[in-house]
């Protein structure tokens, strides 16, 4: 990748996810636009740690094929580098074959001839058992200090990349670069950094285009193109009819930060205080000001999971008037049979197996906080069962079976008939996930962590 110096840097952000779809006209005026290079997130923790501890993917493959197609074809009919990061939703090793795989099949179905690096982040137990015997593994708040066994129990680790492994994989001629776990910010940051442009500008268009159209006035509409420079960066969507705002802009950096001021890198602090947001006319807006605080220490995040049990779910509904006056009676009650007819029947304490009883349409998601009062209309009952082994979780959900569907309040004189809307109404959800780490490493240089492979592009016949 020619390294020569620019004046500016153009970056599109097609959209926050890769999967999650994009209008394909709107890459288009991005490219027209004079887009320098293309990044895309492709991961993200926010859906929990099944993800990771299973190294599924939560897009579906036809979904992220779609969008890759559109984006590989743009970069080189553009002649310009696709950077994808966190590939297949947690940046295993598994994820960035994923994506890779279905890279080449593009490539040979449009004739394309794309140099690819596969940049791996994926750590292994031992080694960093080793890094924490030598104290260079580090918690970050609020957790304690790390132990070997809670490495040995993860199912997998990844290291969450800055935006110099991606660098060296550009610089060593990649055209597409398909990054494990890394920031949400590197992956967009890496190209400015590396034609010269101030690290504060970088890091920080970077934060605020991170989830494509989202610092827009219709974050459905498509992506957003950075331009950044010596003296800050310039946001504009892409979508010609969709809007930027200094509100807008600077509203992101409330979005999964600590600090709405600060945010921190691998190699340093991005810091914002300073920064100026100025509406440049009504789409576009002009951000100055924005600095970088380099760090004594380069480190890179750990992110791991292991299985904490296995779980089964069951479901019912009840639309009777009384037990819904009394729906919190009838929970308590649904609790303590429960636990009673599990140990007459399978002689099983309940500290051998966790039940998580949720009432939608009455309190499931706030709890005791919600303010609502009066009986509800109708409610939902899910049943989730937490045990060792799926088939204990299972048996619990069996023995709950006939309580979901005809356990009467207290004072009822008859058995009521509640709704299942499946049958069987019990589902093997299978093994269940804890992210167990939050802990950092201290590097003695930044790619140190990170493995690459680069692969001449194919040829075609």
């Amino acid at each position: 990748m020619d390294n020569e110096r620019v004046d500016q840097v153009k970056v599109l952000a097609p959209t926050g996810m890769l999967g999650a779809g994009f209008p394909e006209a709107t890459v288009a005026r991005g490219l027209a636009l004079g887009a320098d290079v293309i990044s895309v997130d492709a991961g993200s923790t926010d859906s929990g740690p099944y993800y990771l501890g299973a190294s599924r993917p939560k897009t579906t493959r036809a979904a992220v094929a779609r969008d890759l197609r559109v984006l590989l074809k743009a970069a080189a009919s553009a002649g310009i580098p696709l950077i994808v990061g966190s590939c297949g939703t947690s940046g295993t090793d598994a994820g960035v074959d994923w994506v890779a795989e279905i890279v080449a099949g593009i490539q040979v179905e449009e004739k394309l001839s794309l140099r690819v690096a596969r940049i791996y982040s994926e750590q292994d137990a031992g080694t960093l058992a080793e890094r924490l015997d030598e104290g260079r593994v580090h918690p970050l708040p609020p957790l304690g200090a790390l132990r070997r066994e809670t490495l040995e129990r993860c199912t997998h680790i990844v290291g969450v990349m800055g935006h110099e492994p991606i660098v060296a994989a550009l610089e060593a001629g990649a055209q597409v670069v398909l990054a494990g776990r890394a920031t949400d910010t590197a992956i967009a940051a890496a190209y400015p950094l590396m034609k010269g442009m101030p690290a504060g500008p970088s890091w920080h268009a970077a934060k605020i285009i991170e989830c494509g159209g989202q610092c827009t006035s219709d974050p459905r509409a498509g992506g957003v193109l950075a331009t950044v420079d010596a003296g800050g960066f310039t946001i504009e969507p892409l979508d010609p009819a969709v809007s930027c705002t200094p509100i807008l802009v600077a509203a992101h950096m409330l979005y999964e930060t600590v600090n709405p001021y600060e945010m921190r890198e691998p190699d340093g602090t991005l810091d914002v205080r300073n920064a100026a947001y100025t509406a440049l006319d009504e789409r576009r807006v002009r951000v100055e000001g924005s600095r970088f605080h380099v760090a004594d220490q380069h480190t890179i995040k750990l992110e791991g999971a292991r299985v904490t049990g296995y779980e089964t779910m069951s479901f019912s509904a009840i639309r009777d008037p009384h037990i819904l006056e009394h729906i919190d009676e009838w929970a308590e009650l649904m609790h303590t049979v429960l636990r009673q007819r599990v140990e007459q029947t399978i002689g099983l304490s309940d500290d051998k197996y966790a039940v998580d009883l949720r009432l939608y349409g009455h309190n499931a998601i706030l709890g005791d906080l919600d303010p609502a009062s009066g009986p509800p209309r109708e409610v939902g009952v899910m049943l989730l069962v937490s045990a060792p082994d799926q088939a204990t979780a299972t048996a619990v959900a069996k023995i709950a079976n006939p309580l979901m569907l005809h356990l009467p309040t207290p004072d009822m004189d008859y058995l009521p008939s509640l709704a299942f809307p499946a049958s069987p109404a019990e589902t093997e959800r299978g093994p269940a996930y804890e992210f167990v780490l939050h802990h950092v490493v201290d590097t003695v240089t930044p790619t140190e962590m990170f493995r690459t492979k680069i692969e001449e592009p194919p040829h075609h016949g």
